[in-house]
């Protein structure tokens, strides 16, 4: 399974990919929402790990661009955000994310929301 992670924070990236893979997942990056857009598009994830406050495109319009694109709507996004409001998490789910977590990353957390999302692909793809 293939985990696009879209961070522009450095630290951030590497704890997370260094996770991700020894839980056995292949991970790509990207530092930009610009370069996370095409990513998603050339790498096909099979699922996208998106930090909301990177620099020039947010991690909200990319989220809303990669949903409005028939070869990425189906890729299940989860929003990465340091801030914990109400608002946020709304507004995550009307661009189209899947999920929502906040930083700092509970890993134990995030892992149970991955697990969830890709299971749930597998079976929409099963049942296709």
């Amino acid at each position: 399974m293939k985990i696009l992670l879209i961070e522009d924070n450095e630290m951030n990236r590497d704890m997370l990919s260094r996770r991700l893979e020894r839980r056995g997942y292949s991970v790509v990056m990207a530092v930009d929402g610009e370069q996370g857009r095409a990513m998603a598009r050339s790498e096909t994830p099979d699922l996208i790990l998106m930090d909301i406050g990177l620099p020039d495109m947010d991690g909200w319009e990319v989220t809303r661009i990669l949903k409005s694109f028939e070869e990425t709507r189906h890729i299940p996004i989860i929003a990465l955000t340091a801030h914990a409001l109400v608002t946020d998490r709304q507004k995550a789910f009307e661009v189209g994310c899947d999920d929502y977590d906040t930083k700092p990353v509970d890993f134990a957390r995030l892992s149970e929301k991955i697990e969830g999302l890709l299971a749930e692909k597998r079976c929409h793809e099963l049942q296709a």
